[in-house]
């Protein structure tokens, strides 16, 4: 926790503290999840927004979508971990160093429900026909935040990590809104 509130109030962690692995396990899970949940739920939503824009059918498929897709990201992490540690463990690697497969699962579910909760509410305001710009916005914001925080706690470029999380979201919130489109035509 103190990682994450150093990086929130600005106070990056001392170059000379590399993170543990369990820190590193945790922030990867952590932020591939929350970065997962944003992108996921909010590409869904747009997706049906370019079919439907029915409020009912975009609040169904997002709470369904942010179920899934935190589910998905907590089994995903378990297994990928898991054949980690196995991999320690052969490799004879202390007890203390091996990752933690169930931390990286909570993580990743945790921070992916977050992640996902952000487009949600913005659906669930009344915001009528400006519903998909504002989901665009609310999402854009949060993974400039995202990005801003993991590159803060690893120690790395702020603007490159913002770039990639904003460019990736961008282009899937795009591409779903585009297929929901043409589903929706031809439906």
């Amino acid at each position: 926790m103190t990682v994450l509130s150093n990086a929130l109030l600005g106070t990056p962690r001392p170059v000379d503290a590399p993170p543990s692995a369990g820190t590193l396990n945790q922030l990867r899970a952590g932020v591939l999840g929350a970065n997962d949940g944003i992108v996921s739920v909010a590409a869904i939503l747009l997706g049906v927004a370019g079919a439907s824009p029915s409020r009912s059918a975009l609040v169904t498929a997002g709470v369904a979508g942010l179920v899934a897709g935190a589910l998905s990201m907590a089994s995903g992490e378990y297994v990928s971990v898991s054949s980690q540690r196995d991999a320690e463990r052969a490799g004879q690697a202390p007890e203390d160093e091996q990752t933690n497969p169930w931390h990286a699962a909570v993580a990743s579910l945790g921070a992916f429900v977050v992640g996902g909760l952000i487009p949600m509410l913005v659906v669930l305001l009344p915001w009528g026909a400006a519903r998909v710009p504002a989901v665009v916005v609310a999402v854009v914001l949060a993974l400039v935040a995202t990005g801003a925080i993991s590159a803060r706690i690893g120690n790395a470029a702020v603007p490159r990590a913002v770039l990639r999380n904003v460019l990736g979201g961008g282009i899937a919130m795009a591409v779903t809104y585009g297929v929901g489109s043409l589903v929706g035509l031809v439906v």
